[in-house]
């Protein structure tokens, strides 16, 4: 790999991390934002809700701008409106009485969901412009992915340490970060060559996308669901793991971060072993995630009937299923681009992740409401678990999944 692209890997790695840390650092200090805004548990699970829900909406936007426009000029406008957005609820934590601050506050987070929409779900289908080669295309995705699985790793201690100094830091230091990654996408991404030379209609863009779906909407409709299924057990289990360890054991601050560090490590593990090991095979990517859907189920169903005073073998557990996420999430990247052209990877992938982000709105928002019911949580999370199990089992067909040569995989 040139060292020139070396450096556009490294700005666009920025953006993962910086979108991971804009979400998952505020789960530890959501008991906190409760308690000084003076909402309730429901109301406060909105804030990630809101953030993720409208970039549901706009992410297959940003999909279609980004193969019409460019992904460099769509990447740097979103992140300078995700930090807008997190200046309006950084400006309305320190500034406004509760009641109008919360409201503030929400609009702020969806005016950064927007923005996110074109950052993160961009940057995977540049990379894939970026090279020809299938080898280095898989190199630069794994330095994108471990960008993003250090950003999770590390988003519940920050979160919890900047909470100490202000409780609204996590909120307002976002523009700030943001603002180093829209400097460094600005100065080091060079534009693919070739790109966006023939820009295709709206009209043409929509039939394109559907004649995709009607060819490979089975298998693709399957990862979909198995993408937001994952994604909501993982921030449902999050938000649960977040309030017990505040609400039953007192646990606050930078303890809180790393132990909430725990499963999120977990995921991230097996995250970079599972790239590892599946490589270009689909047929272990299949099995990979049949693995990890059955490793979640059996974890989130045994926690269904522990008691949320035993900390210890909790964590373990949620680890284990986390551990099994962790199989499941690479080795979805992997399949979704099998088979994609070029001209339509961004809108794509932009779908698959809108599905995942249905995921992260529903994951807290379920769980404040369950969350006094410990045994019906879990046992919705082993349910939708055994879903993933038994989909990824009947409707990935890998022997099905035609490759073609100009494409590449994730």
């Amino acid at each position: 790999m040139k060292e020139k692209k070396k450096l556009d890997l490294a700005a666009l790695a920025s953006i993962p991390l910086i979108m991971t840390l804009a979400n998952s650092m505020l789960i530890p200090v959501l008991p906190l934002m409760q308690r000084k805004l003076g909402v309730t548990s429901v109301q406060i699970s909105l804030i990630i809700t809101i953030y993720a829900a409208v970039s549901i909406v706009c992410i297959p936007v940003a999909g279609y701008l980004s193969d019409r426009f460019g992904r460099k000029l769509v990447i740097i406008i979103s992140m300078s409106i995700v930090a807008v957005g997190g200046l309006v609820s950084g400006w309305a934590a320190w500034r406004m009485d509760h009641g109008a601050a919360y409201t503030v506050i929400l609009v702020g987070r969806l005016i950064q969901g927007m923005g996110a929409a074109g950052a993160f779900p961009i940057v995977m289908p540049l990379v894939g412009d970026m090279f020809d080669s299938e080898e280095e295309v898989s190199s630069g995705l794994g330095m994108i992915e471990t960008s993003n699985t250090f950003g999770k790793v590390v988003s519940p201690i920050l979160g919890s340490a900047l909470a100490l100094i202000v409780w609204f830091l996590p909120l307002a230091v976002i523009p700030l970060i943001c603002l180093f990654s829209i400097v460094a996408v600005a100065i080091c991404v060079k534009k693919p060559k070739g790109q966006q030379q023939n820009p295709i209609s709206l009209k043409q863009f929509v039939l394109d996308i559907r004649k995709i779906l009607s060819e490979k909407g089975r298998w693709l409709y399957a990862i979909f669901a198995i993408g937001g299924i994952a994604m909501y057990v993982l921030f449902g289990f999050l938000y649960f793991l977040s309030s017990v360890l505040e609400e039953k054991h007192g646990i606050e601050g930078i303890w809180k971060g790393v132990l909430l560090a725990i499963p999120l490590s977990a995921i991230c593990l097996a995250s970079l072993l599972t790239g590892k090991l599946v490589g270009e095979n689909k047929q272990k990517m299949k099995w990979f995630t049949v693995a990890g859907s059955t490793i979640a189920t059996a974890s989130m169903a045994v926690s269904a009937f522990i008691h949320s005073g035993s900390l210890a073998l909790l964590i373990v557990l949620l680890s284990v299923g986390g551990a099994g996420i962790g199989f499941i999430l690479p080795s979805l990247d992997a399949l979704i681009t099998e088979g994609i052209d070029k001209k339509q990877r961004g809108t794509i992938t932009s779908l698959y992740s809108s599905m995942r982000f249905i995921g992260v709105a529903a994951g807290p928002l379920v769980t404040s409401l369950l969350i006094k019911n410990q045994i019906l949580l879990f046992y919705i999370f082993a349910g939708v678990g055994l879903a993933c199990c038994v989909i990824a089992l009947f409707a990935i067909r890998p022997s099905k999944m035609e490759t073609k040569p100009s494409l590449k995989a994730s």
